[in-house]
């Protein structure tokens, strides 16, 4: 039976269990296993749970120089902004060791950062940066957006031999949702129908994804099924299912809290135009954050992300098209 558990926690049981499962998996982070009492300090010892120096650029390099060796580290960053101190060591070496030495190096590395709008954190906190690591290959990226997808995802991105960038949503942190008893891995790469419809496909990711639920009901209403895809894996992306869809409704909004020109909605916009034009009545409609960095003031953050009476209005204008 599935169990009601915050998206928080759901990461933290899919850490616990690999754990549990590997020896070879670690965990490390800032502000993390302060004292002996520390739960995870107690269930695995300091050998395998260490707290670490404020130095991103050092977490990141550990990571690489272990999984050289053979270990399978967990990194905890906090925030994606904070990774950017020391990308040097994601994009120019975790990203390119195994490609460059034929597959005969592995890289089981997962960079777990939070992202995405917090409200008032302004311009420095509230990025999403998985565009950076878009342009590296041989990263992986997901972005989960339920409890049961941020524990699948994990466990996956723990097993995976390639460099996992694991991002999970400020705002979805405290969510509960339902995750299943025993063994849960969802496979990277492959997108899910959060909602199925007939009349337009709405995709987004992240927290995004709630939004477009929440526009796919009030949709409904006016007698407009909208069907709602997360793609869940930025690298690799499920461009079948999406292309499924959009050949069903023949009718796309695309949904993402990055800034228009930096955004998965555009280049998942250029694998529909590229594959999927035939299919189209109408033009893809971008819903998504401005080319502006996120302001402090309350009603500027609001003019500046997405929200669900943007994508309402947005499919509205596509399905009258």
């Amino acid at each position: 039976m599935p169990r009601e558990v915050t998206y928080i926690e759901a990461i933290n049981e899919a850490i616990t269990e690999e754990m549990q499962r590997d020896e070879s998996v670690v965990f490390y982070g800032q502000n993390m296993a302060l004292t002996d009492e520390d739960p995870m300090v107690q269930a695995f010892g300091r050998q395998r749970v260490r707290v670490t120096p404020i130095s991103e650029t050092a977490q990141m390099g550990m990571a690489v120089g272990a999984a050289l060796v053979g270990v399978r580290p967990v990194v905890e960053l906090l925030m994606t902004d904070f990774m950017l101190v020391g990308l040097d060591q994601v994009l120019n070496e975790a990203a390119r060791m195994r490609l460059k030495s034929g597959g005969q190096v592995s890289m089981p590395i997962v960079f777990k950062a939070g992202y995405g709008f917090a409200a008032g954190w302004s311009v420095q906190h509230t990025n999403c940066w998985y565009n950076l690591f878009l342009g590296a290959p041989g990263l992986k990226v997901v972005a989960p957006s339920t409890a049961a997808d941020a524990k699948g995802l994990m466990k996956a991105a723990i097993r995976d031999n390639n460099p996992v960038v694991y991002l999970h949503h400020y705002l979805l942190t405290l969510v509960p949702g339902e995750v299943p008893d025993g063994e849960h891995v969802v496979p990277l790469g492959v997108a899910d129908v959060k909602r199925p419809g007939s009349d337009i496909t709405l995709v987004a990711t992240g927290w995004m994804v709630q939004q477009a639920l929440s526009a796919a009901e009030e949709l409904a209403r006016d007698g407009v099924e909208a069907e709602v895809v997360d793609p869940r894996t930025l690298a690799p992306l499920d461009t079948a299912t999406i292309l499924g869809s959009v050949q069903k409704t023949g009718r796309v909004v695309l949904v993402d809290q990055a800034p228009r020109h930096a955004s998965v909605a555009a280049l998942i916009a250029a694998e529909i135009a590229e594959a999927g034009f035939y299919d189209l009545k109408a033009p893809p409609k971008l819903v998504t954050g401005l080319d502006y960095p996120v302001p402090y003031s309350k009603p500027l953050e609001e003019y500046v992300l997405p929200n669900v009476e943007k994508i309402v209005r947005a499919a509205r204008k596509v399905l009258a098209a």
